[in-house]
């Protein structure tokens, strides 16, 4: 299988940028291997939403699409799980 290339949404990038090292580190390690696999145990696709994904990190949430034709993962959202299902 093909590995996928991982981007970020602009306002991604600075939701991760705010977090703490360590919360970072964490996400960061998870983006890595959502481009072998990008659907690991543990990730739920979003009811009422055509091609989202979300995957738990603690108390955060790392909300990403997935387009298996150009094998690219787009992460839309890294926030605290009270706030990131607004506004999606």
């Amino acid at each position: 299988m093909p590995d996928y290339s991982v981007t970020f949404a602009r306002s991604a990038r600075k939701e991760l940028e705010r977090l703490s090292s360590s919360t970072a580190q964490r996400v960061i390690q998870h983006v890595e291997r959502l481009g072998i696999s990008p659907r690991p145990q543990g990730a739920a696709k979003l009811q009422g939403q055509k091609n989202l994904w979300r995957i738990r990190i603690g108390d955060y949430r790392m909300i990403y699409s997935i387009d298996d034709s150009t094998h690219v993962i787009d992460i839309s959202a890294v926030r605290h799980r009270q706030d990131v299902y607004r506004n999606l």
